[in-house]
């Protein structure tokens, strides 16, 4: 193999060759100095046949390439050269082959000119250009700035959509503002202040409701005749297609709590029949686990009391007793209006299904068996498994503690001081807008306050409204910078402000906003300083959710679910949590011990809970419980895991939810592992219909597909990376056959091999992730250094930025490819501390 040192390429989004790791070789100092026939002549005899002005395959023409390199796309062109030279990506096999001289002169000659032409570039990266929060930054930062959780608001609930750019949600340019969502922002702001600080200060008042226990339509004659509804049942877990029981409701409390705040619910329930002696697969459940009891908000004018609601964070959870009934207390936060409702996380899925087949099964053990739905001899009669609830209490809203969390965030230890207001106001602005107040802003914030008073407004309203006013502040909204416009690196509070987003997507706290006030967090030790400080709190799971969701795209699973019918088990664990959450503690444990990050490519571990470990068919499965939640655990010697490409939430989000297709993986791991981003296919060419009748049959139609020169230039490149992952079913489960297509009796097995267009072959799974670690651990490196850059920053990286990257490219190599040196790499570059 030619020992080539690869270059700093992929500068462009359109790079169509795939990377491998090769040996430095150092460019001799007396070069000749006519580099140009060099050039020019491998160009004509081995590039125009395809990349002439009238072909141009791939979206590249190299007729009108010319010498010397002075702009950017020219050098942008010349790295994507040297890069498919390097890897023998180009010419393609099928076309005449220069020779191991021929290449090495050409990428020599080539790199001294681009080496020629960076020396007189201006230095410098590109800019970022001025963002609003996201929505999720937007809620993140409220809740910091009221001190409580604002989620039971759902103040973005009828926002528009945030925009992505590659699946990035931090992207200035796409963080668009309309009309409609600066009024948006005006009405979340005006409930949020008066639902939270506006709100009567009411005695604590107890409910206690016996009876009226009504369910579901469908369940209603059933428990009339029964229960006399002395009972409120749950018999299946919410997350169902026909919502026979999922939600347990109070008939006599639609109206829901006059104020929000804190309120304690004493709940008298009794898990029954765990012990059924009914076949458990009717059910779908574990029944070794006990069963689960929680609460929801619910909210009668927000739609139907017995179905999922926009708004329904669990407020709490507990499990439930089986021998007789027990108080199970709950304490937790509702909205004015809201109304708690009783969900049974791990119960049965699809209840009326289950009832259908236990009396089909069981009917002869019950009086007067029938063919049919009977609920009703099954709840006289019957095992049937659920939870009995008998008698609620509810009261509150509960005194806190200096007026509660709200008054003492906003105004202090003391709460509101009529005489102290403008003092109080100007403080909360201070931490709002991220950065100290100027003359301009104390004077708008005195006016609107005064104003109130002038209209007779109390001086706690007259501040309310001010709050409002601050709340809807381009200042607050944006992450606008004071830093000058004629410098380039940020000062200390812009700096903090975009510190405390990429780590806590949330603002600065006091001791980081003290280091800006102090103007010490410009120096290098403080700055790493308070990096591992941010990092090392929980809030920075924030950044790990965050950027995995924007990485990965794990934002997208679900949106493309499964059938119910292929995939159950999707529904009835709510698997995308669980997916969501091997991604999550994989990064946690990476970052906390500095593990290298091509342990992302390939693993001996993963974290996994009891639903994973089942869908996974580890071990695990039969000793984790529920309530152990993660663990990590061994996958050595294990063919089927390891690494990113072994996750489910990876494997589901890389599927379309009903099949797979090799494409549409190798697409994925091209884009997201390798940061090669291809060109859309042209509009005359058909997509290819994905076929799981069998992996021969895929794989001819690609045959096919390749034979067209149009499509051949990508699919050769992305197929190779598809092939492995076909061992995978659209959940991620492992497989070895495809499933059995209609009218055939036998299904065809799974072809998990492949070889990559720089030669190296593959037979499985586990195979190709060795070849992706052996030949591709430098562009994956890279790949993640740009994507972390890209989250942080707030913008896309151009090419005048890779001097930089090339920079920490070689400290993260040189301490191992540690995440935790990658990511304070990241943060203390001159990138990021860059306007």
């Amino acid at each position: 193999m030619i020992s080539l040192f690869l270059s700093t390429a992929r500068r462009g989004a359109l790079v169509l060759g795939i990377c491998c790791s090769v040996s430095p070789f150092a460019v001799a100092a007396d070069t000749e100095p006519d580099l140009q026939p060099v050039i020019s002549g491998f160009v004509e005899k081995y590039c125009l046949e395809c990349h002439d002005a009238d072909t141009a395959e791939g979206e590249r023409e190299f007729e009108s390439f010319s010498l010397p390199l002075v702009s950017e796309q020219q050098l942008i062109t010349a790295d994507e050269m040297i890069d498919q030279v390097t890897l023998q990506v180009m010419p393609p096999e099928e076309s005449d082959q220069p020779t191991d001289d021929e290449r090495v002169s050409f990428v020599t000659a080539l790199r001294n000119l681009v080496s020629q032409a960076d020396d007189k570039a201006p230095g410098g990266g590109g800019r970022t250009v001025m963002r609003r929060l996201s929505n999720r930054e937007y809620e993140n930062t409220l809740a910091t700035l009221f001190g409580r959780r604002v989620d039971t608001l759902g103040l973005t609930a009828d926002f528009p959509k945030d925009n992505t750019s590659h699946h990035m949600d931090t992207i200035g340019e796409s963080l668009v503002t309309s009309g409609f969502l600066l009024d948006q922002y005006f009405q979340a702001a005006s409930r949020l202040v008066e639902t939270r600080l506006g709100k009567p200060n009411l005695e604590p008042k107890s409910w206690h409701f016996t009876d009226n226990f009504q369910q579901y339509e469908e369940l209603t004659g059933a428990h009339r005749s029964v229960f006399k509804f002395k009972f409120l049942c749950l018999y299946e877990q919410p997350n169902t297609d026909t919502r026979q029981g999922g939600y347990g409701h109070i008939e006599d409390f639609l109206e829901g709590v006059p104020v929000s705040g804190l309120y304690d619910i004493e709940v008298l329930a009794q898990a029954m029949h765990r012990d059924t002696h009914y076949d458990p697969k009717i059910f779908r459940i574990d029944f070794s686990e006990p069963f689960q009891l929680a609460v929801v908000p619910g909210d009668a004018t927000k739609g139907h009391i017995h179905y999922p609601q926009a708004i329904e964070p669990i407020l709490g959870c507990t499990v439930v007793p089986d021998e007789q009934p027990e108080w199970l207390t709950f304490r937790v936060w509702l909205e004015a209006g809201q109304t708690p409702r009783f969900i049974f996380p791990n119960g049965p899925y699809e209840s009326r299904a289950s009832v259908i087949e236990t009396n089909k099964r069981y009917q002869d053990e019950f009086k007067n068996p029938k063919v049919g739905v009977s609920r009703t001899s099954l709840l006289r009669e019957g095992a049937l498994p659920h939870i009995k609830i008998g008698e609620i209490k509810v009261r509150g809203p509960l005194k806190e503690a200096d007026g509660g969390k709200e008054d003492v965030t906003v105004f202090g230890i003391d709460g509101f001081q009529p005489d102290r207001a403008l003092e109080q106001l100007f403080a909360f602005g201070e931490r709002a807008f991220r950065r100290p107040l100027n003359d301009r802003d104390r004077a708008r914030i005195e006016a609107i306050y005064q104003t109130r008073l002038s209209e007779h407004a109390t001086p706690r309203q007259a501040a309310l409204d001010a709050l409002k006013m601050i709340l809807c502040s381009p200042s607050f909204l944006y992450l606008s910078e004071i830093t000058p416009e004629d410098e380039s690196d940020l000062r200390p509070f812009d700096l903090a402000s975009r510190l405390s987003y990429a780590i806590w997507a949330a603002p600065p706290d006091e001791i980081l906003f003290e280091a800006a006030r102090s103007e010490c967090l410009t120096e290098a030790d403080e700055l790493r300083k308070q990096i591992s400080r941010l990092l090392a709190d929980e809030r920075s799971n924030e950044f790990i959710n965050g950027f995995l969701d924007s990485w990965l795209n794990l934002r997208d699973i679900g949106s493309l679910p499964p059938p119910r019918k292929a995939a159950p088990e999707y529904y009835a664990e709510n698997l995308p949590e669980s997916m969501k959450e091997e991604a999550r503690r994989f990064f946690r444990n990476l970052l906390d011990e500095n593990g290298s990050v091509t342990n992302f490519i390939n693993a001996d571990y993963t974290f996994v809970d009891k639903k994973l470990a089942k869908l996974y068919q580890l071990p695990e499965q039969d000793s984790l419980r529920l309530g152990d939640g993660f663990q990590r655990v061994s996958v050595a010697g294990n063919e089927q895991r390891g690494g990113l490409l072994g996750m489910a939430g990876v494997l589901t989000v890389s599927a379309n939810g009903v099949d797979t297709s090799p494409v549409t993986r190798g697409v994925w791991v091209l884009e997201n592992i390798l940061g090669i981003i291809p060109p859309p296919p042209p509009d005359e060419v058909p997509s290819i219909d994905s076929d799981v009748s069998g992996a021969k049959t895929i794989r001819e139609k690609l045959e096919k597909h390749r034979e067209d020169k149009t499509c051949s230039v990508c699919h050769r490149n992305i197929d190779p990376l598809g092939f492995a992952l076909e061992t995978f079913d659209p959940i991620g489960r492992w497989r070895t056959k495809y499933p059995k297509p209609k009218n055939k009796s036998v299904a065809a097995r799974v072809d998990p091999s492949g070889t990559l267009p720089s030669g190296e072959t593959y037979s499985d799974f586990a195979g190709f992730k060795e070849v992706l670690v052996e030949s591709r651990r430098d562009h994956f490196v890279r790949n993640l250094i740009e994507k972390l850059l890209t989250y942080a920053t707030g913008r896309h990286m151009e090419r005048r930025d890779q001097y930089e990257i090339d920079r920490i490219v070689e400290v993260v190599r040189a301490d191992g490819d540690g995440l935790h040196t990658m990511v304070t790499e990241v943060l203390t570059s001159e990138i990021f501390r860059s306007r």
